[in-house]
């Protein structure tokens, strides 16, 4: 196991190579079969009203402003149907912390959608099960445990940013804090739920708050083995009110050291994420040989990190050519990480 002083010596080398055999080896141990996986599904984001007004952000809208929304359940069965009929196994539903929509408005979705559609519920960030659990007035563990029962299936990791609480309250005071976090994540493990990890950075923190994050993400694996997934991504500051004060984004070689940093020091996750939505799809192909065995979704449907500048899009062939040009067999996968085709 790396330690927190090799990682730090690591990422201020300048040995890129080195760094990328490293973690190209842990890769080929924990997946010797060279299967790099993606997955076809939707991101449905329900609403953009959100009253956190987090710097980085560029998607969101004020409670009350004339461009903001509330999806309608048909509109959401549409975009799900035309998921299904792409050959998607799963949705990903986030949206803003909208302080009028309480437990049984997403009981209520979430039944409606398992009654109609054979389709995995991958929904709900953190922040906003912490937002749903103090609007309703409901502890955390009942919030999750009802979201479980009325039809969720898994935790997606946003609004994790850099767990670090200097970071968040200069970035996104507002949202939930390190604890928050981790106790959402700790508290659906305990509920039987699995749940992924992401670290979006490049919002000019040091890589010692980097490594705090990497650090509680890895304590907490150790604890419940409940993260399926880690996915690291950067900072996209077209648009946002944060761009103004970040002046350089994140270059391709920085996110090849903090995916291979990943891959390398959380070697008790299963998967790490070779990222295409920000860093492009070449960047994602060489990312595989840094420690990467996925390479994400087709996404159908992305709109927040879009807001924010970043346009790049992929099908499914473009992600099964890239990682085959890689030297790597893609496989469809699901959710949970399980494979179900061989091409």
């Amino acid at each position: 196991m790396m330690t927190r002083q090799e990682a730090i010596d690591y990422y201020r080398s300048d040995d890129l190579i080195g760094i990328g055999m490293a973690a190209d080896a842990v890769r080929r141990k924990l997946h010797p079969d060279n299967v790099v996986s993606y997955i076809i599904d939707r991101n449905i984001n329900y609403t953009n009203f959100c009253t956190e007004y987090c710097s980085f952000c560029a998607f969101y809208r004020p409670m009350g402003h004339a461009e903001g929304y509330v999806l309608p359940k048909e509109t959401i069965f549409e975009k799900i149907q035309e998921t299904i009929d792409l050959g998607g196994t799963g949705i990903l539903m986030q949206g803003g912390l909208h302080k009028d929509l309480k437990i049984d408005w997403y009981e209520d979705l979430l039944r409606s959608i398992k009654q109609r559609f054979d389709i995995w519920c991958h929904c709900f960030s953190a922040p906003e099960i912490t937002n749903i659990a103090e609007v309703s007035g409901i502890s955390l563990r009942d919030t999750i445990a009802r979201l479980r029962d009325a039809g969720l299936d898994s935790i997606p990791g946003g609004g994790a940013e850099i767990l670090d609480d200097g970071v968040r309250h200069r970035i996104s005071r507002l949202k939930c804090s390190v604890n928050e976090w981790v106790d959402v994540h700790r508290t659906a493990h305990q509920l039987g739920m699995k749940t992924t990890a992401t670290m979006m950075f490049g919002v000019g923190e040091s890589i010692e708050q980097r490594l705090n994050h990497f650090d509680l993400v890895r304590q907490l694996q150790e604890e419940t083995g409940g993260f399926t997934a880690f996915i690291p991504w950067f900072f996209q500051r077209e648009n946002t009110s944060l761009g103004r004060f970040v002046k350089q984004e994140a270059t391709a070689v920085e996110y090849l050291k903090m995916l291979a940093l990943s891959r390398v020091y959380l070697d008790n996750i299963l998967n790490i994420q070779s990222s295409w939505v920000t860093p492009g799809l070449k960047t994602c192909q060489i990312g595989l040989k840094f420690g990467g065995n996925d390479v994400g979704s087709i996404m159908i449907e992305e709109n927040v990190v879009s807001a924010a500048g970043t346009h790049h899009r992929a099908t499914e062939e473009q992600l099964r050519r890239l990682i085959r040009d890689a030297g790597f067999v893609p496989k469809q996968r699901d959710t949970l990480y399980r494979t179900y085709f061989l091409n």
